[in-house]
């Protein structure tokens, strides 16, 4: 079955200066020399993050993005041979995302991923509209929700931020939400709550689908340190993945220490991302760094808040990290490498400045030997292997089972009669990721008391939500324009065509 096996890392040269985040602290020493492989395939230290393992919360959701080209059948993904311990640990795919400079798709690789408790996995899709290919994203659903509600598009956001201080320095701001009761939206406000050090609390929110809006009512998810292992996205060219028998084992692991903060949110792709996106053009194209996604409202950074409050005794922590972003920015020679080939060669001798001798990824063979890091690791016996990989069939059914729901019965006239016809309200098949409830873990192991939300306010009259492109009250920048951005192509890198495999929409893209 597993006919040839790409480990990407393994294939990938050279010296790497590894982060006290992965548990290495020395530098490591890999087999010299490009492989075939390398020509074929590009490890990337910036992109999209996979879904499952972070989601945004953004306060007016829209319309997933729309491309031209169809997504290539999704690749045969083998999990790695090693995993981190834990019971509630499981494997989660990749999937095909879209690349705006390279005007192509990448593979966000799979993950192992501690899943929250009492939650699962509803993964997202592709699927092909008027316009093109758009993206509907995937979501953390209640485990033991057995239908699926879809509601009218909610009202704009009336939410502000904190109007008063909050009782303690140990509470962190509970943004509100919209709520569907009585056959209508009522206001539902925020307010401060207890954090957690080992928690973060993902607030109530909303996902768009063809069909109508899904509510996703808040709960607790792992710090970023224990939510599992986040691997490298992967760019192929197309000859690669086309071959028969192939399959892909990522192996190349994201630094978490470092991920945080080279964090971008991207609410109209529902993404966030991590790496070099600091050039102003990137800000044009709807790409936000933590802390200006969350100060111009246009939603709540759970990651973002829960540094925050982590460093909430160190008054100029706030002021330094827009400092870095700044100075990042400004100068190129100060931002993080895009590839893992040029990450080990900047290990090599310092080309560039010592500041950039900070290591976004790592192989998972070296954090594996580390015995300083703070996760430990456990081998994967073949026959879990095959098991997994069984189970990305699974889910992948699962995915066209939610594609068929949600786009065979998203009839835009009848999506305008809801006041009429009230909310579709629908089974959806059982997810194939599904955690533990928060009570089947042991004592001190499971997630803190859920947060008591405080009453609707049905004195609060919806707002009728602003044009896209059009200045919000409480700002003056504009809204994500549904434009896809114009950037630039990356440097000194092929531009295969997958379109020609796989076949090309012939609209244009959604302006």
């Amino acid at each position: 079955m597993i006919a040839r096996r790409v480990f990407m890392s393994c294939m990938v040269t050279a010296l790497v200066a590894v982060g006290t985040g992965l548990g290495l602290d020395k530098v490591i020493a890999a087999e010299p020399g490009p492989s075939d492989v390398d020509q074929k395939m590009q490890v990337l230290t910036r992109g999209p993050v996979h879904e499952a393992f972070a989601e945004t919360v953004t306060f007016d959701p829209e319309p997933g993005i729309v491309v031209a080209k169809a997504p290539p059948a999704a690749i045969e993904e083998v999990p790695p041979e090693h995993k981190p311990e834990g019971a509630n640990v499981t494997w989660i795919p990749g999937y095909w995302g879209w690349d705006d400079e390279r005007n192509d798709f990448l593979w966000i690789s799979g993950i192992w991923r501690a899943l929250p408790p009492g939650r699962q996995w509803v993964a997202g899709y592709w699927s092909q509209s008027t316009d093109g290919y758009q993206w509907t994203s995937g979501f953390w659903s209640d485990a033991q929700a057995s239908d699926v509600e879809y509601l009218p598009e909610p009202p704009q956001t009336v939410e502000a931020g904190p109007n008063v201080d909050p009782p303690s320095a140990d509470q962190t701001w509970i943004p509100g939400c919209w709520v569907w009761q009585q056959s209508r939206y009522a206001w539902q406000p925020g307010y401060w709550a207890a954090a957690q050090p080992d928690w973060v609390w993902i607030p109530s929110y909303y996902v768009w689908a063809p069909r109508g809006y899904v509510f996703v009512d808040g709960y607790w998810d792992y710090s970023i340190g224990r939510r599992g292992v986040l691997f490298a996205p992967v760019y192929f060219n197309s000859g690669v993945y086309a071959q028969p028998g192939f399959n892909y084992s990522p192996a190349t692991v994201i630094n978490l220490a470092v991920f945080a903060d080279q964090l971008f949110l991207r609410p109209q792709y529902s993404h966030y991302y991590f790496g070099d996106f600091y050039a102003a053009n990137y800000r044009s194209a709807g790409f936000h760094p933590s802390f200006s996604f969350q100060s111009s409202r246009f939603g709540y950074d759970p990651i973002y808040a829960h540094q925050r409050w982590q460093h909430r005794q160190d008054r100029g922590w706030e002021q330094n990290t827009q400092a870095e972003f700044q100075r990042r920015r400004d100068h190129e020679d100060a931002r993080p490498p895009r590839t893992f080939a040029a990450q080990t060669a900047l290990g090599t001798g310092g080309v560039k400045s010592n500041e950039r001798r900070f290591a976004t990824a790592a192989t998972l063979d070296q954090l594996t030997k580390s015995k300083d890091g703070p996760m430990h690791f456990q081998p994967v016996d073949k026959q879990d292997r095959l098991k997994y990989a069984q189970h990305n069939q699974a889910i992948q059914k699962f995915r066209e089972q939610r594609q068929h729901l949600e786009t065979t019965q998203a009839d835009t006239s009848a999506r305008k009669t809801f006041a009429q016809s009230g909310p579709a309200k629908v089974a959806l098949p059982k997810s194939f990721i599904v955690a533990k409830q928060p009570a089947e873990f042991g004592k001190g192991q499971g997630p803190p008391i859920r947060h008591e939300v405080l009453k609707p306010n049905f004195q609060i009259e919806p707002k009728q939500r602003v044009p896209v492109g059009s200045p919000q009250p409480s700002q003056g920048a504009p809204r994500l324009n549904k434009v896809e951005p114009k950037l630039a192509p990356p440097k000194a890198e092929s531009k295969p065509n997958h379109g020609e495999q796989q076949g090309e929409s012939k609209g244009k893209p959604k302006k």
